[in-house]
């Protein structure tokens, strides 16, 4: 019987290394063609996006991007978030939320399956939830209190202060089950991925700091599958980790793919590994997944700036973009959505802007 349990152990031991184990590095993904929609975003005469660093698509194709605009109070420690609606044509419709208690420092934004308009706030520790209308209907995590003496924004700590459920310390972004349940990846501190009902009642939370299976380095992106499945951009970790939804680890991928040796950043120098994991090469940023029936994921990078296409046990399909400030190419992408396999909305940190691409792969 104790030779019987031994050998149980060992054997998930040595499955859960292989899982983990990244593969060797493949040979070149094909190059995906595509087109950028030109000036697709139509703002007003008086009205500039700040950082994009989140956008997302509704049922009937407006797009929603959450930028680091609208910026009062001094250079540093300033509120920098508005929310803003597109129609399908690019034409701007209204700002949601303008003013929001919850709108400091802007990280996500997405769209559930009933079209509610869901914001994930890095700066006030909230995901705030709208219906369609755009008034609040939900709120998940709190705000420091200005009066406090400790308000300030949250930072990391070696090693890591305990987390407190129900609470968040700089979220990252936010995903939903077949049955409404709610992931959030929070995120930069906390280093966990948090778990709510339907209601947004707390269920648990799982993940640590560090790099074995299950552990995080800054989860940046967040998604799941039809099957319920999660998937998680572990950035500083330069990997997509995959868990059921109860938190149980099934298996790891990273992006694949050799880099051009003519890549170069789009600003700055070739980052260092040891000091700028999130700006080295192949470390996913943003992820998203296409809907169903056969799902393929989207992800992407800083360096060298590129969209990767893979399948859902992380087989870089192809490839597409460069790091720039052109057309078709990315300064950045801090968020993407992909309403249909061949038609992506990016937003980007650096450049300003989100791109509406049409893919035209062979």
């Amino acid at each position: 019987m104790v030779r019987s349990l031994s050998m149980k152990r060992l054997s998930i031991v040595l499955l859960l290394a292989f899982a983990a184990a990244p593969r060797a590095q493949q040979p070149a993904p094909p190059e995906i063609a595509f087109d950028s929609v030109a000036n697709f975003l139509k703002l007003p005469a008086d009205m500039n996006l700040g950082e994009a660093s989140g956008v997302a698509v509704n049922s009937k194709g407006h797009v929603f991007v959450f930028t680091r605009a609208n910026v009062s109070g001094p250079a540093f420690g300033a509120a920098a978030a508005q929310l803003l609606e597109f129609g399908a044509d690019g034409r701007f419709i209204r700002e949601i939320g303008k003013g929001l208690y919850a709108f400091s420092y802007a990280h996500d934004v997405r769209i559930d399956k009933d079209d509610n308009i869901w914001c994930v706030d890095k700066g006030s520790n909230m995901v705030v939830k709208f219906n369609p209308d755009g008034h609040v209907v939900l709120v998940l995590g709190r705000k420091q209190e200005s009066t406090d003496e400790s308000a300030r924004p949250q930072q990391g700590a070696t090693p890591a202060p305990p987390h407190v459920d129900g609470y968040f310390r700089q979220p990252t972004d936010v995903a939903w089950d077949a049955a409404g349940n709610i992931f959030v990846s929070d995120g930069y501190v906390n280093a966990r991925i948090a778990k709510y009902d339907k209601n947004g009642n707390w269920v648990k939370s799982w993940g640590e700091h560090g790099a074995g299976p299950g552990q995080f380095n800054t989860p940046h992106g967040i998604a799941v599958d039809a099957r319920g499945n999660v998937y998680v951009a572990d950035r500083n970790n330069h990997r997509i980790q995959v868990f059921d939804g109860n938190g149980t680890f099934l298996r790891q991928f990273t992006l694949d793919a050799p880099v051009p040796a003519s890549a170069r950043p789009i600003i700055g120098n070739v980052p260092d590994a040891s000091a700028q994991p999130q700006f080295t090469a192949r470390a996913p940023w943003a992820i998203c997944l296409t809907p169903g029936p056969k799902q393929v994921l989207y992800a992407a990078d800083a360096f060298p700036g590129r969209i990767y296409k893979m399948d859902l046990d992380g087989h870089v399909l192809g490839v597409l973009g460069s790091a720039g400030k052109s057309l078709k190419q990315f300064g950045w992408v801090h968020e993407m959505t992909c309403p249909s396999e061949n038609e992506l909305y990016v937003a980007e940190v650096l450049n300003w802007r989100v791109q509406k691409l049409v893919l035209h792969p062979k």
